[in-house]
């Protein structure tokens, strides 16, 4: 089928969420439909702790997945399932959120704030699945070092090597790519996925003509069975995420994301009137 080309260009939004955390909204209600299954990308990077340290205080999900990925930094959580623990410099946590959860994070005061949280929308008939949580400490995340990339396959496989994590519900593959000045770097695609590529450290190019591809930028890459990069003068570093589209009708209202208004009317309900969580361990 050939090489995938850009078919969107998206910078997202400088906005504040949480108690008060600054950020950039890269994906959300405008790219629901093109970037299926992935519903929300937020991107951070900060040297002022101001800019985060009042975090995300308890809230409620349901009906998605959350998968954080820290580049930098360290981010304290504890959810409603009794889970606690801290993400540090290279380090993912990914949370199903599934009938529902309350969880928290709350990033500590660091040199560089710098990582990404992606939101995966659930399939329907997975929408309530028990809570489920995942630690992926740095030490799991393996690193398979080529002659032009230093590749870590934080979820699904690369080549010959499975990552820390497999998406229980949505095939997902998430690698976290450092791209060395001037190499060429390609991978194979499953043709049926969605595939985009975010840049958060350097500029580099696309090989199908040489596209400038940005810093600060997420790409949605068209069809093709591979996607191909060249480094430009500096190194680069990139995420490239696919999973498979769930085509899908999507209701979406804050932290709830359903497929039918009425399911998430019945949500909030829950959340009023205190039948929202349905397994709860309180945290120690």
């Amino acid at each position: 089928m050939g090489l995938r080309t850009i078919v969107q260009d998206v910078i997202g939004r400088q906005t504040v969420d949480g108690a008060g955390v600054r950020l950039v909204r890269v994906l959300g209600s405008p790219t629901v439909k093109t970037f299926d299954p992935f519903l929300m990308l937020d991107a951070f990077d900060s040297t002022n702790p101001d800019d985060y340290i009042k975090g995300f205080p308890t809230h409620p999900h349901r009906g998605i997945e959350t998968f954080t990925y820290l580049v930098n930094g360290a981010i304290e959580h504890k959810d409603s399932l009794g889970n606690a623990g801290v993400i540090r410099d290279g380090g993912c946590q990914w949370m199903t959120a599934g009938s529902g959860i309350l969880h928290q994070e709350m990033p500590l005061a660091s040199p560089r704030m710098l990582g990404l949280q992606l939101w995966i929308n659930l399939p329907a008939a997975h929408k309530m699945v028990d809570p489920k949580y995942r630690d992926i400490t740095t030490d799991l995340v393996v690193r398979v070092e080529e002659a032009d990339a230093s590749v870590a396959v934080v979820a699904g496989s690369y080549k010959d090597t499975r990552g820390a994590a497999q998406g229980d519900y949505v095939d997902v593959r998430f690698l976290d790519v450092c791209l060395k000045p001037g190499a060429r770097w390609q991978v194979d695609t499953d043709p049926a996925h969605t595939v985009f590529a975010y840049v958060y450290d350097g500029d580099c190019f696309l090989l199908d003509g040489k596209t400038p591809v940005l810093a600060r930028h997420a790409y949605l890459l068209g069809g093709g069975d591979a996607v191909a990069f060249e480094g430009g003068d500096a190194q680069c570093r990139f995420v490239l995420v696919s999973g498979a589209p769930l085509r899908e009708p999507v209701a979406w209202g804050g932290p709830i994301v359903m497929n039918t208004d009425e399911e998430l009317m019945q949500a909030f309900f829950e959340i009023e009137d205190g039948s929202f969580i349905k397994h709860w361990i309180p945290a120690r």
